[in-house]
């Protein structure tokens, strides 16, 4: 019999939780077992295993991401969007860098998966960010994945400590959202 109070969603988290803390490449099954204080094998009737757990995780990070960059492009555009949205991003892979890892490298299973419309939250909101540049229909996915990799590259290196050079990462950071807008403002409809 199931623990009370112990469903996919609570393993999910406590996964979660687990892999901000280590990583998500050290996230196991017993780990999570230990932190929710059942017996591993507890863990398999909510989770079909590893696999399974790590899908989980990226379902919730995906989901949070999502969230966090709506309610940051809430009531803004134009530049101010796309700095909301940099600024969201950055902060939620520094303090959930396992739940964001688990995201990036995600496969939904299907048409049916809950992963596709946690991963689509995200680009549509960034797709919103984009419309306020009144770019060309053509140029709109060449736009998208612009914007979704440099975000994405800055923060993830920012978060592994990857920028070592004596600069500020915060100025380095302005300038990379002022160039970003300035060249989408010059491919502008």
């Amino acid at each position: 019999m199931p623990r009370a109070g112990l469903d996919v969603a609570a393993v999910a988290e406590a996964g979660a939780a687990v892999a901000d803390e280590t990583g998500i490449d050290q996230l196991s099954m017993s780990i999570v077992a230990e932190r929710l204080g059942v017996r591993t094998p507890s863990l398999y009737k909510h989770v079909d295993g590893l696999a399974a757990l790590r899908h989980h995780v990226a379902v919730l990070g995906a989901n949070e991401v999502g969230d966090c960059l709506r309610e940051a492009v809430q009531g803004v555009s134009g530049r101010d969007a796309l700095a909301a949205a940099a600024q969201a991003l950055r902060t939620f892979v520094k303090r959930h860098p396992g739940r964001y890892a688990a995201t990036t490298g995600a496969r939904p299973s299907g048409p049916d998966d809950e992963l596709v419309p946690a991963l689509g939250r995200s680009l549509d909101v960034l797709r919103a960010v984009l419309r306020g540049y009144r770019l060309d229909e053509s140029e709109q996915i060449h736009a998208l994945r612009m914007l979704r990799s440099t975000l994405h590259g800055f923060a993830d290196l920012e978060a592994a400590s990857g920028f070592q050079i004596d600069t500020s990462v915060d100025e380095s950071f302005e300038w990379m959202i002022d160039f970003i807008d300035q060249g989408l403002r010059s491919r502008s409809g």
